[in-house]
């Protein structure tokens, strides 16, 4: 059974890591495994600008494409040690991407996005794969796109499960003696034009290999030491989660916990296939795991949002929020794109919490305001605490200025004036 082993940014950022990475899969280098790689370090954001410069600062573009183009190759030339194979690879690719942004963008900005960010992920796999190849690991190289399939709902493609495991083992049986290496994040339709499926969605693509392959387990490698109960940035007193339950999971995701893609949980559970979270930097302990057991005690775990928008929506005529309202607020929403992170109801106004995501909130805004009375609040903190105690309420809440509140049994969520 194969193992699917999932890299992000953070663990192929630079020289040493790449070499980290090798060590790693040296120590598995008995098994059967599927790695997936994202784009290197934070290469991702600097691609959205490249995209942004064609669409509307074409005076920006050759530099950003510069910063790209010269911080993978800087690591290159590092890496090849003065041979030029690796940086024989990768020149072609640039060029087909400078290429491509010679000419006019096509006006559909979320399948221009998909086209352009998904170059991130194919020039760090195959920097890395050619790496590997130079050094004494065999692998062999996969692209995503001919591999995971999709819809053409562009920067959120929707997977066509039979294709997908269709294409998934038939390459596998072509390839069954070496290690594959393949992209996160990007997948591709029929007609083979390139999706991703949302933003981190490397966790995404690790699950689906896992659910098609009935793998044995999928391990996330990460800069921390497994799953924290907190992001140790908002809370200091972070913790290790050792053990936690498919359940909550899902729940943390839901709401926000940035450790793990909300879609990656689903198709594990499906299978019974075991999700570890290990940190790069001490491969041999024991982290975190993420199964079908359900431990006795609930450690409390705590999700900050910052940059929220709380948006309240009224009817004009002094209605009920009644199930019609409700209905076209939330296709509005959907027009958009844009998630709810909390919502709220009384007789006469409907409260949503949200990341702001200024043009698609912009134009948000103009759909609700020709159906109802809209009021705001931007730059608000969403804190969402999982198994809350009253004393972990006053230690986490304190004094801060509330502007609302919701509570069940197990999560409380609340919003706070920045």
């Amino acid at each position: 059974m194969h193992k699917i082993f999932k890299f992000g940014g953070a663990s192929v950022k630079d020289v040493e890591a790449v070499r980290n990475l090798k060590t790693i899969l040296e120590i598995y280098k008995n098994e059967k495994l599927i790695v997936v790689i994202s784009a290197i370090g934070k290469m991702t954001n600097q691609f959205e600008k490249l995209l942004d410069s064609w669409y509307f600062e074409p005076e920006s573009l050759k530099s950003n494409f510069e910063i790209i183009k010269n911080y993978h190759l800087d690591i290159t030339k590092q890496l090849e040690n003065s041979s030029g194979e690796i940086t024989a690879v990768l020149l072609p690719i640039f060029d087909r991407l400078f290429e491509i942004l010679s000419e006019k963008h096509s006006n559909h900005y979320d399948k221009d996005y998909d086209n352009i960010i998904s170059f991130g992920e194919y020039l760090s796999t195959k920097l890395i794969s050619t790496y590997l190849n130079l050094n004494g690991f065999e692998n062999h190289f996969a692209c995503a796109i001919d591999l995971v399939k999709t819809d053409d709902n562009f920067r959120e493609g929707k997977i066509d499960w039979k294709e997908t495991e269709k294409a998934i083992r038939d390459f596998v049986e072509k390839n069954p003696n070496k290690t594959i290496i393949t992209q996160g994040f990007i997948g591709g339709t029929m007609n083979n034009e390139v999706t991703t499926l949302g933003r981190e969605g490397s966790d995404y693509s690790a699950a689906i290999f896992a659910y098609c392959l009935n793998a044995s387990e999928v391990t996330i490698w990460k800069d921390v030491s497994g799953l924290l109960n907190a992001d140790p940035k908002f809370y200091h007193d972070a913790v290790k989660l050792n053990e936690i339950s498919y359940q909550e999971a899902v729940e943390l995701a839901y709401y926000g916990a940035t450790i793990i893609h909300p879609k990656t949980i689903k198709p594990l559970q499906n299978k019974k296939i075991p999700l570890f979270v290990k940190s790069f930097l001490a491969p041999c302990d024991e982290g975190s795991k993420i199964s079908e057991v359900e431990p006795l005690h609930k450690t409390p775990s705590y999700i900050f949002k910052t940059e929220q928008i709380l948006l309240s929506i009224f009817p004009k005529d002094y209605s009920f929020i009644d199930a019609e309202n409700l209905m076209k607020i939330f296709s509005f929403i959907s027009k958009n794109k844009l998630k709810i992170n909390l919502m709220q109801n009384s007789a006469m106004s409907f409260t949503i919490c949200m990341d702001n995501k200024p043009n698609r909130f912009a134009n948000l805004l103009k759909d609700l305001e020709n159906n109802f009375a809209v009021r705001y609040n931007m730059n608000a903190k969403l804190i969402t605490i999982r198994h809350f105690t009253p004393e972990e309420i006053e230690k986490v809440i304190g004094n801060q200025s509330v502007l609302l509140e919701q509570r069940s049994r197990t999560t409380l969520q609340v919003v706070i004036k920045n």
